[in-house]
């Protein structure tokens, strides 16, 4: 079981304990001769943590200096710095820019001198900046992208794709052309020349970075309003560096990949993606949470909502846990669908409305709450996270207002501001 914990496709493990009938504490002799005569010391002697697997197979064919194109999908290693660390070199090697999933160690760790993009969901809606973008060939480090743009952009292209990954089950969402290698990163770069210069390509995505980026930054920063992205950007900025931070599903995770700025302030993302959905939000966070650094959880009022029982565990938390609540009253997400046009059936059975109290809800399960007055106040309690305990900061937020908000931020982005 510990073994699975730390192994390359590394998860949870189920143990079922079966306990004899009739489950009273009564003493019958078999505990204590066991105690007497088990070396426990002896008996768990030889679990140690695993080194690092260096998964060694074919190698793609890459060459530096070539219009190429790194994508750094969602990863959660156990040593972020070392996984920024190696993407970094990988770059290097190539020469290549590299397009670093919010979910990525690598958009939180990036060094002064690594061609990291951030912002390419909103690069890649500009029409006329797509021909001078155009990779001959992409390199996925890890999965897909969360950005629903960037992969229908890379669908679309059909150029020769390479996805590298220590896990042996099928990674590529997409189901395209795309050729898979079971390799580590060391493997990768090690089998790659020793360094290369930036290439003209590369600084083609450095200057579409740095552009929308600016804007982006410039109106997110004029916001005065209670508008959703918001949270996730000034997050981004005033969370003490190297706090653990899990990002639900739905809004919370697309706000972070549109707005979140690549910088090297170790900020670690945890996360649950795949066919899970919302399941566990809350439960995961206090698990990251226990017995380390003061964490942050970032959600919506359905995500939280869908594991209320989770504060159950208030009273066994060791640590701190910090939950920003986007409380829109419903579904966000699907506001950027094409059924938001179709009402009904969209509000009652997309948007699911919610007209759920949090301050009563976190009264009966004894948890602090507050609700944020204004950026300023946000900022105040974000910027110093509380030793121990428990508390949501509810921010309440306009669903409908703030989906056509960002619908016009990426068009006026899109119309080249």
């Amino acid at each position: 079981a510990v073994s699975r914990t730390l192994a390359a496709m590394a998860g949870p493990v189920h143990l079922n304990a079966p306990f004899r009938d009739p489950l009273t504490p009564s003493e019958d002799g078999l505990a204590s001769r066991l105690a007497e005569a088990t070396d426990w010391e002896a008996f768990f002697a030889h679990l140690a943590p695993p080194a690092p697997p260096e998964i060694r197979g074919p190698v793609p064919e890459l060459k530096p200096d070539s219009r190429g194109l790194i994508v750094a999908g969602p990863a959660q290693p156990q040593d972020p710095a070392g996984y920024a660390a190696r993407v970094t070199d990988i770059a290097r090697r190539l020469g290549w820019p590299v397009l670093a999933d919010a979910l990525s160690p690598v958009r939180h760790l990036a060094g002064p001198d690594l061609p990291v993009v951030s912002a390419y969901d909103a690069i890649l809606r500009q029409a006329p900046a797509l021909p001078s973008l155009r990779p001959e060939t992409v390199l996925v480090l890890g999965g897909w992208p969360t950005s629903k743009v960037l992969r229908g952009w890379l669908e679309d292209l059909a150029v020769p794709t390479f996805l590298v990954s220590d896990r042996f089950d099928n990674r590529d969402a997409l189901h395209g052309r795309t050729r898979s290698f079971g390799l580590s990163l060391e493997a990768l770069a090690a089998a790659l020349p020793p360094a290369a210069r930036p290439s003209a390509y590369a600084q083609s995505w450095v200057e579409q970075e740095r552009r929308v980026r600016a804007a982006l930054e410039a109106h997110l920063a004029a916001e005065s309003g209670l508008f959703e992205p918001k949270a996730a950007w000034l997050l981004s900025r005033h969370l003490p560096a190297g706090t653990p931070l899990f990002i639900a599903n739905s809004m919370p995770v697309r706000d972070a990949e549109y707005f979140w700025p690549a910088n090297a302030r170790g900020l670690r993302p945890c996360f649950n993606r795949g066919a899970n959905g919302i399941d566990g939000t809350l439960s995961t966070a206090l698990g990251i949470a226990h017995g380390g650094k003061p964490a942050v959880l970032l959600t919506g009022d359905l995500a939280l909502l869908h594991d209320t029982n989770g504060f159950l565990l208030r009273p066994k938390l060791r640590g701190s846990l910090t939950i920003v609540l986007i409380n829109n009253r419903g579904g966000g997400i699907f506001e950027h669908l094409p059924v938001a046009a179709f009402n009904p059936p969209f509000e009652e059975f997309f948007a699911t409305p919610q007209e759920v109290d949090f301050a009563r809800l976190c009264s009966a399960y004894g948890v602090e709450h507050a609700l944020v007055r204004d950026w300023a106040h946000f900022t105040a309690l974000i910027s110093s996270l509380p030793a121990q305990g428990l508390r949501v900061l509810e921010v309440r937020t306009d669903r409908k207002r703030d989906a056509a908000a960002r619908k016009a931020l990426f068009a006026d982005i899109a119309a080249g501001l």
